[in-house]
């Protein structure tokens, strides 16, 4: 019996999700320094933007279940039908709490009470702006659908875990 340490190590599907998911991730940099021309390493954390990682993260999973266990697998079902409501969510829900948040934050600063109310504890008598950049287009959201299976798929057929990665170069290296 594997330690529980080992066995995520050896989880390749779970690997070149994440995988996928840093790929999109690090590529809000590279749009960032090409198109905008700044550097802006915040972006590295921040939610929204081109393209979705969210989408690659489960597009890449999902595809990488479907890839091990059959595309007609339950498992892969389940996978694909929590992949859809995510990406449904961040082009819809998280979209549209974005563009209120844009809404609220372009009201008038006068329009709010800022005096703490008597009894309530922990309120912040300044109101900060609401964050806008929540959700994605549907543009951001199928870029990021496209790259999770492009990363994954090859990861998974080519290189495997990085347990299998790992012992592979320490083997190698002796």
């Amino acid at each position: 019996m594997n330690h529980p340490l080992i066995d995520v190590l050896d989880n390749t599907v779970l690997a070149w999700g994440l995988a996928a998911c840093g790929v999109a991730q690090l590529s809000k940099l590279l749009i960032e320094l090409v198109v905008h021309r700044r550097w802006r390493p915040g972006v590295l954390v921040e939610t929204g933007g081109m393209p979705s990682s969210h989408s690659a993260l489960m597009t890449g999973t999902s595809a990488g279940i479907g890839w091990l266990h059959g595309y007609g697998d339950p498992l892969f079902a389940l996978a694909a039908t929590v992949t859809f409501v995510i990406l449904y969510d961040a082009s819809g829900v998280r979209r549209a709490a974005g563009l209120t948040a844009a809404r609220v934050n372009g009201l008038p600063d006068g329009l709010w009470d800022t005096h703490p109310t008597p009894g309530l504890v922990d309120q912040d008598p300044v109101l900060h702006p609401l964050k806008e950049n929540l959700g994605h287009t549907r543009l951001e959201v199928l870029a990021g659908s496209l790259i999770g299976p492009a990363v994954a798929l090859p990861g998974l057929v080519w290189v495997g875990s990085p347990l299998h990665l790992a012992r592979g170069l320490l083997h190698g290296i002796g």
